[in-house]
């Protein structure tokens, strides 16, 4: 007994997370106490001592524990460590951490999540999305851009340049508007509801690109001169990464600048040699201000005695001799400006370095830094916009089509699709408001920007398939009804663009956020780097044993609440959804218990180990995304209608978060490993987190079918017509009309049903050109009132409108032809030859 109760009190205060004198005082204690117990007293003696001495090594002062234990610790971890390249070692330092640290440290501060300022708009931004956004969403044609213009009209490229549109972000004291990044992805999603292609142009000259850079890191003299005609659009930005052979690994980059000197503006100065070859660059057709991201050499050692100077960002006007852009790609049938540039031996003064001279060789930092931002609302806000445009058309398509004599909605199998349509819209929301919340507070978020670039993308794809088989024969047919053709095939482009979902999963979410989140890693790689072993020994002393308690608090604290299924856990009350904070806790211990696991075991090797990294990557954006729809749940009083979306969206999360787990665990790249991780993480078993069943699954799905505030929730942000003639707009009023015309159609059909078999004298109700005769035969019935009868058949001639698909004859297609005749062509910059 006295061994049991001793091994709990060691267990308690370790869990407790006691410091280490007062564990060392409670051991003492413990094993005195074993003295006088029972007959195995000597075993408590021997329990009490070795807990007693692990106790000590804590609070023992001076070169002992330093000498015998500390720097051969030291060694042995370095071994371990993950060895980082240059650019990783820039990517640690980039950024900034967040909520994403509180879910690494396996015990969240709920408080933090709760009490943190949410995404918010100001009176005038707000003004901006219901003036001018409106207004533009307004003049697009998304058939016309598409198909026939290949592009935005000359209008609407005038009326966002005069409208502030390509500097929102820009300080209004150098000509920009001064939005939030909340109001920047606001602005985005919805322009993206009505056009991909001109909410990609809207957002890139906003995210990553030359205006983003020089706020942060141009020079006076650069901003003074660029920002205001950026804000203005009087120059058009794009900004090249991307390289044939590199990707946008900077690493590799193969394009370079050799300093030298050369002429500029009739002056020999001191300069850039720039050479490059860059595509997939939106906005270079168009570009006056090419944005470079190249590595600088010094050979001639004009600036110092190093021959690599490194990864440069630098900005070369389109105008300068020997830069070549203006071909195009189409991507996907989007038509966003999108194409290659490259140059050979082009020359530009320091001048043109983004923050001049002083930042050569700082330019991959500086991406990182402005990535975060970028990738934390760009392609996030398109993924959100996407699924409310599904959420809306798709479910009063749902409600508007009818079979079998009732509405498809009613259909079980259509219900599983609407379903994860509804529930996967407000996740996408909830985290996008979450994490733009986060910039407007300052901080630079580097992991959750990767979570929320691949699941918002990620969940994008599923929500427009779940659309498209709901939609049908409706969805796939090509022309100007269609109201999902678009977003279906924009699909690809956010999966594939910054930072393709495979590599955003499989190396950087946990890859980074393992070191980066993690509360102790950093400094002890920062020790085990050290040059002066005695401040590397000493360095480590302090962090390594406070890392060991936390290692071990988090294995006690997943076995514990495994155990008790969270129960063992104090948690906030407000939402009534103790159950959902408590299993939310478990998982981060657990996780966090992976994650050291992890580097203890596999260390440098975790970067060939993907699918494990991929894994605990998921287990992160479950963690994320659930706990993001709390905060947007909190922010918004808890409103009772939303409960079924929240609970969905929770149930959702923790049990993929569970399957992620479990698969991590069994998986494990150390076998002898996998078996105590199960016991720890799961000792009940992986069970109980089934996921939502299909009572609220139906509750989920009739969300964005019926005419109720959550249907307005959910769609809230999006661009809505009710202009029979626009793609949108028909499906949207014969919604309405629907809506309307509810009990007339009901008493219709009732009355069909129960009619004699001649009594329409030959009317055949599946003839929808027969709409005007059967209206006139259920007024001369009396079926419907005399002032019923023209809303009725107007309803009626709008449900049919809907269902309806563009044909096109032979003449059609060939003019549609000849809009593209002449625009394909396969333009790559001929190899040069190696010097």
């Amino acid at each position: 007994m006295s061994v049991l109760l001793l091994l709990i009190s060691a267990l308690v205060l370790i869990y407790l997370g006691i410091g280490g004198t007062t564990a060392a005082a409670a051991m003492s204690l413990a094993t005195v106490v074993g003295l006088f117990q029972d007959e195995w007293h000597l075993i408590s003696i021997l329990c009490g001592g070795v807990l007693l001495a692990l106790a000590l090594i804590l609070v023992i002062p001076g070169d002992l524990r330093l000498d015998k234990l500390s720097r051969p610790l030291l060694g042995w971890v370095r071994s371990r460590l993950p060895k980082l390249s240059d650019t990783e070692a820039e990517a640690l330092k980039s950024g900034s951490v967040d909520w994403d640290g509180e879910l690494f440290s396996g015990k969240p501060k709920w408080n933090k999540l709760l009490d943190a300022k949410p995404a918010h708009l100001t009176s005038e931004e707000q003004a901006f999305l219901d003036g001018p956004v409106e207004k533009l969403c307004a003049m697009l044609d998304d058939w016309k851009i598409t198909h026939e213009q290949y592009d935005l009209p000359d209008k609407v490229w005038k009326f966002i340049r005069e409208n502030g549109f390509f500097g929102l972000v820009i300080p209004k004291e150098d000509g920009g508007l001064g939005f939030s990044n909340t109001a920047h992805s606001e602005i985005v999603m919805k322009i993206s509801t009505r056009s991909v292609s001109a909410a990609v142009t809207v957002m890139v000259p906003n995210s990553l690109g030359p205006g983003e850079l020089l706020m942060h890191y141009g020079t006076d003299e650069q901003k003074q001169h660029y920002l205001p005609r950026l804000a203005g659009g009087d120059e058009i930005p794009c900004f090249a990464l991307t390289s044939p052979v590199a990707g946008s690994d900077a690493g590799a980059i193969p394009d370079k600048g050799i300093v030298c000197k050369g002429k500029w503006n009739g002056k020999e100065v001191l300069g850039l040699k720039v050479t490059w070859n860059k595509r997939y660059i939106t906005l270079a057709p168009v570009a006056t201000l090419i944005g470079l991201a190249i590595k600088v050499y010094d050979p001639d050692k004009l600036l110092g005695d190093s021959d690599e100077i490194g990864v440069t960002c630098v900005l070369v006007p389109k105008d300068t001799d020997g830069v070549n852009a203006g071909a195009r790609h189409l991507p996907m049938n989007t038509v966003f400006m999108n194409g290659p540039t490259w140059g050979n031996d082009v020359f530009i003064p320091m001048e043109q370095v983004i923050g001049g001279q002083d930042m050569l060789g700082k330019g991959w930092t500086m991406l990182l830094e402005c990535l975060s931002i970028g990738r934390s609302i760009s392609l996030p806000a398109l993924g959100t916009g996407a699924g409310k445009v599904a959420s809306l058309a798709t479910g009063s398509y749902a409600y508007t089509r009818e079979q079998f004599g009732r509405t498809i909605s009613q259909f079980e199998g259509v219900q599983e699709a609407l379903e994860p349509i509804a529930g996967y819209t407000y996740m996408m929301d909830a985290a996008r408001l979450l994490t733009s919340g986060m910039l407007d507070r300052g901080v630079r978020p580097s992991v959750p920007s990767a979570v929320l670039k691949y699941r918002n993308t990620d969940l994008m794809r599923e929500v427009i398939n779940h659309a498209m088989d709901v939609v049908a024969g409706r969805g796939v047919i090509t022309g100007p009804r269609n109201f999902l053709a678009r977003a279906y095939q924009a699909v690809p482009i956010g999966i594939t663009v910054e930072g393709a979902n495979i590599l955003t999963r499989s190396l950087m979410i946990f890859g980074q956020g393992s070191i980066r989140c993690h509360p102790f890693i950093v400094e002890e790689i920062e020790a085990a780097g050290m040059e002066d072993e005695d401040k590397a020994a000493k360095k480590f002393d302090g962090i390594f044993y406070r890392h060991l308690a936390h290692t071990t608090r988090n294995a006690l604290r997943a076995l514990l609440l495994g155990l008790t299924r969270g129960w063992a856990e104090s948690v906030p009350r407000q939402g009534n959804i103790k159950s959902s904070y408590r299993q939310l806790a478990r998982f981060s211990a657990a996780f966090a218990l992976m994650t050291d696991v992890t580097l203890l075991t596999v260390g440098g090797g975790l970067k060939a180990r993907q699918r494990l990294s991929g894994r605990m990557a998921d287990c992160l954006v479950q963690l994320y995304y659930a706990t993001a729809v709390i905060k947007q749940w909190h922010e918004e009083g808890y409103p009772d209608d939303q409960r079924p979306l929240v609970e969905w969206c929770l149930k959702t999360c923790l049990r993929d978060l569970q399957s992620s787990m479990r698969e991590a665990i069994i998986n494990f790249p150390v076998p002898a490993l996998r078996w105590p991780l199960r016991l720890l993480v799961f000792p009940l078993g992986a069970t109980g987190l089934n996921g939502p069943d299909d009572k609220l699954g139906a509750q989920v799905a009739e969300s964005i079918v019926k005419d109720t505030p959550v249907r307005q929730r959910i769609s809230r942000g999006a661009y809505t017509t009710m202009d029979p003639e626009d793609p949108l707009g028909r499906v949207l009023n014969a919604y309405k009309l629907a809506n309307e015309t509810a009990d007339m159609r009901s008493r219709l059909h009732d009355a069909m049903r129960n009619r004699d078999e001649d009594e329409l004298g030959g009317i055949d109700l599946l003839m929808g050109h027969q709409r005007k005769e059967l209206v006139d035969w259920a007024c001369a019935q009396g079926v419907v009132k005399a002032d019923e009868c023209d809303k009725l058949l107007e309803a009626l001639e709008a449900l049919y409108d809907v269902i309806r698909v563009d044909a096109f004859d032979a003449d059609g297609l060939k003019a549609l032809s000849r809009c593209a005749k002449g625009k394909r062509k396969v333009v790559e910059r001929p190899p040069r030859e190696e010097k």
